[in-house]
């Protein structure tokens, strides 16, 4: 496909996939907060519900919440459920366009496994679909009656899928496919439990039943999951931009703390909204946990290394890339790019190359021919500002170098 078409396509689906996501995240973190303010009121019995007063936009808000159900159904029901499938749909789509369709270039590493594009897709989806498998029978188990074990449960699960997903892929789809997990995970609940859930309520009033309470805990638990996955899916949908996330060999450790502390942040609030006080060693903790994230990328950074006085890591032997590069593009590359994009790059500022794109030898050019013709000959947004002054002519021996692939 056209690389203007595949820009543009990917531009599109992103802004949509941003757009989705906060109207999702924004009616998540706000029924959270509205949950936790709930105070009793006279007219709702005890433990099955509460009111709160709001105030935004210049006028009040008065919001009250039935635990199991209200004794009649209102006229009007709004579903808060498009916001979480638009998310994920997108969001998949921009998978597909990106990883799947580009998968020489962003998700296949043959440094760390020998994939055809198809297979790499096969084990992308299938990833997605057998972690939620496995989560929606680890809440079904015995495990759901222990809150504690559950969560220990499954953040030992999602801790392994990021471990198997490095040994799959690049370290930027292994990312990107372990924040994809947690995504359909917490899509899979708004599907597959809370609205479903839901509507058997509906049911109930409609028949004129007594709604079953059970319904409404167990949509509950998996609307609590999703708020305490919320900050850590962000955070790996955003890695594929910081190499020092995602080059690391301990990515899947980081993960692991970014849980953590994405979870303590969102239980600080929770409590808070509640009126049980403020935590303040949650943001400790959480700020320890980023900290020990921080230190493990540097431990696979020459930079980082040398900061923390530790010798250097031997680079394993990777097989070259079978392409050949002619000597005047290498030439340009060279001079006027591999000063930022190389493994130890030498630009101030800059501890390993921007985006994991390496250009300093024939094999990493090879390799990343398609994005230096999309940065540096189809626009010029490469170099940045053309700080590094790449000449017009300069420009004119990469195109001519494209136009004979």
């Amino acid at each position: 496909m056209d690389a203007i078409a595949l820009e543009w396509g990917g531009l599109l689906l992103r802004w949509t996939h941003i757009i989705t996501g906060i109207a999702w995240i924004g009616s998540s973190f706000y029924f959270m907060h509205l949950d936790a303010a709930l105070r009793a009121i006279p007219e709702i019995p005890a433990g099955k519900g509460g009111e709160a007063w709001e105030v935004h936009g210049g006028g009040f808000y008065q919001v009250r919440k039935y635990l199991v159900a209200p004794d009649k159904m209102p006229a009007e029901l709004m579903w808060h459920k498009w916001e979480s499938y638009s998310t994920w749909i997108s969001g998949f789509s921009l998978l597909v366009w990106v990883y799947y369709l580009g998968a020489d270039l962003y998700l296949i590493d043959p440094s760390v496994r020998a994939l055809s594009p198809l297979q790499a897709a096969a084990i992308g989806i299938g990833g997605l679909a057998v972690g939620w498998i496995v989560y929606d029978f680890l809440c079904k188990s015995p495990l759901a009656n222990n809150e504690v074990a559950l969560a220990a449960v499954g953040f030992a699960f999602v801790m392994g899928m990021a471990f198997f997903f490095q040994h799959m892929f690049s370290g930027r789809g292994a990312l990107l496919h372990t924040g994809a997990l947690m995504g359909t995970i917490m899509t899979g609940n708004v599907f597959m439990n809370i609205i479903p859930n839901t509507k058997i309520v509906v049911a109930d009033l409609i028949a004129g039943r007594a709604p079953d309470p059970k319904y409404g805990k167990q949509a509950k638990t998996r609307s609590t999951h999703n708020n305490y996955l919320t900050l850590p899916v962000l955070f790996l949908m955003i890695s594929g931009h910081y190499p020092m996330t995602f080059m690391s060999p301990y990515a899947w450790l980081m993960v692991g703390f970014v849980l953590i502390a994405g979870a303590l942040v969102r239980y600080f609030y929770n409590q808070r909204h509640a009126g049980k006080g403020d935590k303040w060693w949650a943001w400790a903790v959480a700020a320890l946990c980023v900290a020990v994230a921080i230190w493990l990328s540097m431990l696979s950074n020459p930079a980082g290394r040398q900061k923390l006085g530790m010798p250097a890591l031997t680079t394993p032997a990777v097989a070259a890339v079978s392409a050949h590069v002619p000597k005047d593009v290498e030439d340009v590359l060279t001079s006027r790019c591999a000063m930022c994009h190389a493994a130890e790059p030498v630009w101030t500022g800059l501890a390993s190359p921007p985006k994991g794109v390496a250009l300093d030898t024939p094999e990493h050019i090879a390799r990343n021919a398609d994005l230096v013709r999309i940065q540096a000959v189809l626009t010029h947004a490469m170099p940045p500002n053309n700080i590094t002054e790449m000449t017009p002519e300069e420009r004119v021996v990469l195109a001519n170098w494209f136009a004979k692939k």
